[in-house]
């Protein structure tokens, strides 16, 4: 186990210190389950008791916070100072490490300098995998796949034929990249299945999440810009294009052909139908609906199923949650009589013919 100084910890971090600088620190913890070597932060008055209560020493915070007894790392945001700091003291597991000799490896497969692929993977013809690229156990890359460098594939990940990833992308297990878009047309009494022979393309710094599902395009391209991060069980159909630093939380879908900016954050369990836009910097909160060729404009943040601004959605939710007292109410006006009978054609009490005269 690797320690380090708090005063190491500043200068990697380009923070002032208030306290010793000796102090020793070996990882990162919350609050309560922090021992005297773990680093923890503060970034909300209503945790400073926590952490005062806290065994951990050393402590990132705003500038101006004073908690007596702790060494402090000040920091403008503490939780983005953290999550630097984490991944400074304790670097990521290896997937892998070499080339595992149960993995099948197809002999014109390119595998470049310091990668390493776990027991019995397979990886099939014309394969490109990058520098320092690790392929987790049981995982599959189908002919033509592509692989950046630096790559992180935990085990059981599945990448189709010709699907492209970029550099730096973390796929988690369970995920399958590449399948087919789900596209069907109807004659008579049968299906036919439209081609689903596109591309799927990846770009740099991206993570996937467990069990996610990436379709292929079906003429055309489905599109994953640099630093998108999809959380597990996100659907992305076919042709769907995502911008650059969108965030999409657990259970969403997003249907064939819909575009999705930059800076887009989705909430959980959201559903975005077919044709949908939603234009940069723009908020959905979980589980919004959003029916199909719904555009939501720049910055705009929805809710609610169909999606609509947030302070519509709340005033016609409030309106919602008065509705039993209304009812209530109206009941001891026209007190408790029946609804009307309707009257008209296909009506239970209609002794016509049902058609239109």
């Amino acid at each position: 186990m690797t320690y380090r100084s708090a005063g190491e910890l500043a200068r990697f971090l380009e923070c002032a210190l208030e306290g010793d600088a000796q102090v020793r620190i070996r990882g990162v913890a919350g609050p309560e389950r922090a021992a005297a070597e773990d680093l923890i932060y503060l970034d909300s008055p209503r945790h400073q008791e926590r952490v005062l209560q806290s065994a951990a020493r050393c402590v990132l915070v705003s500038p101006g916070v004073r908690l007596p007894g702790k060494t402090l790392l000040l920091a403008p945001r503490p939780k983005l100072a953290f999550a630097r700091a984490a991944a400074w003291l304790s670097p990521l597991l290896p997937i892998a490490e070499g080339v595992h000799p149960t993995a099948l490896i197809a002999a014109t497969a390119r595998l470049f300098a310091g990668v390493a692929v776990g027991p019995f993977a397979v990886i099939q013809d014309n394969v490109e995998i990058g520098a320092g690229t690790q392929v987790g156990a049981f995982c599959y890359l189908g002919p033509g796949a592509k692989l950046g460098a630096a790559c992180r594939l935990h085990p059981r990940v599945t990448l189709y034929a010709g699907t492209e990833v970029g550099d730096r992308v973390t796929v988690h297990s369970g995920a399958v990249l590449g399948s087919d878009g789900f596209g069907y047309v109807t004659d008579k009494n049968r299906h036919w299945k439209f081609p689903q022979v596109g591309a799927l393309e990846i770009a740099d710094d991206v993570e996937i999440g467990a069990n996610s599902t990436l379709d292929r395009g079906s003429l055309g391209v489905t599109s994953v810009r640099d630093q998108v991060k999809l959380d597990n069980l996100v659907h992305v159909a076919h042709n769907v294009e995502i911008g650059e630093r969108t965030l999409i939380a657990a259970q969403t879908g997003v249907a064939g052909s819909s575009v999705i900016g930059r800076d887009v954050v989705v909430g959980g369990q959201v559903g975005i139908a077919d044709n949908c836009r939603l234009e940069d910097g723009c908020i959905v909160g979980a589980q919004a609906g959003i029916p199909s060729k719904k555009t939501i404009r720049r910055g705009q943040t929805v809710w609610g199923t169909p999606a609509r601004p947030l302070e519509q959605f709340k005033k016609q939710y409030a309106w919602i949650a008065r509705l039993p007292k209304l009812g209530a109410r109206l009941r001891n006006l026209v007190g408790d009589e029946p609804p009307a009978r309707l009257e008209g054609p296909g009506t239970p009490q209609d002794s016509g013919s049902g058609t239109d005269e």
